[in-house]
């Protein structure tokens, strides 16, 4: 967040968000502050994009050293999500939870010159579900899950934010399946709600080359998760053409916005070529 803040100051039309933030391992009124600070900073720009952490051994360590339960990770999370919320569109919470207890706390404590919230009133978050990251089971157990994630989503966000998975479509429209069950059940409009989904890609000459440099990248910027799952699920890598195809895929399959990565190490040069030879295939198109 002190980086963000940095580049809220050095830009003026980016948006500057998380892909993702773990904020159930953060005190939900210190982050709230915090976050508040950072949209007055920015004017505004910022979106939040808040996870729960994954299961491999780095985030387990994390909430160990925290002393924080990672196996009830969920409901930490759910109750940061509900007091970030209510704080940031009302001002004050009222939260009596399993791991937080709040008592009409507010950002306001009357010896400032006015309340202290965002400018953004709440800053969009896009709660970040991957519930297929390492474990690819399909029974009941994850559907289970799946649901929770997408009533979580619907009550307490503005959007759904997911990754690692470019080699399954049908599960993007799946998801959405129940998401949009999730609205109905809580009397919400679906078409409210954003989907971005995180994509990490290789523009290269050849589909072999892109594969190579991607390869070395995502094996580099996450040694330990790189090997607990096949990173051809991080994105589309090869020539241009295919980049394209692949984001209209998943674009007419409902993805709203694309957070784009690059996984090379030569990130100017990805950058170049993305602009250059992929963007202006959508130039033309109709804005969804």
């Amino acid at each position: 967040m002190t980086l963000l803040a940095a580049i809220s100051q050095r830009t003026s039309r980016v948006r500057l968000g998380t892909a993702c933030l773990v904020s159930a391992i953060r005190n939900p009124l210190v982050l709230g502050m915090e976050w508040a600070t950072l949209d007055h900073l920015s004017g505004g720009r910022t979106i939040f994009g808040p996870c729960m952490g994954s299961a491999e051994v780095g985030v387990r360590r994390e909430y160990k050293a925290l002393g924080l339960p990672f196996k009830d990770r969920a409901t930490l999370f759910e109750e940061g999500l509900e007091v970030l919320r209510t704080l940031w569109t009302e001002g004050t919470v009222d939260f009596h939870g399993t791991y937080f207890d709040y008592d009409e706390v507010s950002f306001h404590s009357g010896t400032e010159m006015a309340p202290l919230g965002p400018l953004q009133q709440p800053p969009p978050m896009w709660i970040v579900s991957n519930p297929r990251l390492i474990d690819e089971s399909h029974d009941e157990r994850m559907v289970r899950i799946m649901k929770r994630a997408c009533r979580r989503i619907i009550e307490y966000g503005d959007g759904w934010m997911t990754c690692c998975r470019a080699e399954h479509p049908e599960e993007l429209t799946e998801q959405i399946g129940y998401l949009e069950e999730a609205a109905s059940e809580l009397g919400r409009d679906f078409s409210d709600y954003e989907v971005a989904y995180q994509v990490t890609m290789n523009i290269g000459d050849s589909a072999e080359a892109a594969r190579g440099a991607f390869d070395g990248y995502i094996s580099q910027y996450y040694p330990e998760l790189s090997q607990a799952m096949d990173l051809s699920n991080w994105g589309p890598v090869g020539e241009p053409e295919q980049i394209v195809a692949w984001l209209r895929e998943f674009a007419d399959r409902g993805v709203t916005h694309f957070i784009c990565r690059f996984g090379d190490l030569d990130q100017f040069k990805q950058v170049e070529r993305f602009a250059n030879e992929v963007l202006p295939a959508f130039q033309t198109e109709t804005a969804r």
